[in-house]
């Protein structure tokens, strides 16, 4: 029988982009739901984690970084980051450790306006001394009153006990909303397709990540008994100008080999079975800021 003492709760991960929110989701559930990539950006839609412990179960959700949009992709991914904030009990807001510039200070005036607890974690405390981090959070402290601030590092894993554990004390009693083998909510074929494009963000430079989507236009399963039970996969790879087309391809279809290979090496261990990948480059001109091609992609 579940104890009445049982806490559980939504918990959202909010900062600027490439601060480290999808490493640290991606450490503290001890598998990896999310892409990572130096470059900033990188999470487009809301991905939900899931952290079963004895006695509590919290629910992540890593949101898009909020940034200055750029094209209606931007909007969107700003309007999904602000939107996740609201509808939860905790807000992890994850900052870099060096003063609040202009992007932290927006972010802090928006978070006066969502009523709600919110923990200030300064991230990447494992590539500073710890005298560095006590002006960040004097400066911090003077712009919002947070309930914790805790130096963490979502790389090596420094400070995620005393997360975990601060986190649970502001959680009220609940429910637990998933079996405890979940980890994610996501479906199978969002997951390959962000391996897809995580990809081809580590394989190529400059603008061409921001470019990229990805869709899975067919999944067939074979069956084990007439065949070998391999999952066959053919997903389409959007890019917005002809010549970005070029670039992933690369000299002699260099750079498209690699990207598949990566990917269906990865997306083997994801779904424990064999795997074929095809992948096409197609061209949707300027499709970041084409609503009706967003909508299609699967952007809200």
């Amino acid at each position: 029988m579940q104890s009445e003492k049982f806490k559980s709760g939504y918990v959202s991960l909010t900062g600027r982009p490439n601060v480290g929110k999808s490493t640290l989701l991606n450490t503290i559930l001890g598998e990896k739901i999310a892409i990572v990539s130096p470059k900033p950006q990188t999470t487009r839609n809301r991905i939900v984690g899931v952290k079963t412990m004895p006695g509590a179960q919290i629910i992540f959700i890593d949101t898009p970084g909020i940034h200055k949009p750029r094209h209606k992709l931007g909007e969107l991914m700003v309007r999904e980051a602000q939107e996740s904030s609201r509808e939860v009990d905790l807000i992890l807001f994850m900052v870099e450790p060096e003063e609040p510039g202009g992007g932290d200070r927006f972010i802090v005036e928006l978070l006066k306006g969502l009523q709600k607890d919110v923990f200030l974690l300064i991230n990447k405390v494992d590539i500073v001394k710890r005298p560095q981090v006590l002006p960040v959070i004097e400066a911090y402290s003077k712009l919002y009153p947070f309930k914790e601030i805790i130096p963490v590092s979502a790389l090596t894993g420094d400070g995620m006990d005393i997360l975990l554990e601060k986190i649970v004390e502001h959680l009220p009693e609940g429910p637990k909303y998933y079996p405890d083998d979940i980890v994610t909510d996501q479906m199978e074929r969002f997951m390959v397709a962000e391996i897809i494009r995580e990809k081809v963000m580590q394989q190529t430079e400059e603008e061409i990540p921001y470019s990229v989507a990805v869709e899975i236009i067919q999944w067939t399963e074979r069956e084990p008994e007439s065949g070998d039970g391999a999952i066959v996969i053919h997903a389409n790879i959007y890019v917005e100008r002809k010549g970005q087309r070029g670039i992933i391809i690369g000299k002699g279809g260099s750079k498209l080999k690699a990207i598949g290979t990566s990917a269906r090496l990865e997306i083997q261990k994801l779904l424990g079975t064999k795997v074929f990948l095809e992948l096409w480059i197609k061209v949707k001109r300027d499709w970041r800021s084409n609503e009706n091609i967003l909508r299609e992609l699967g952007f809200k």
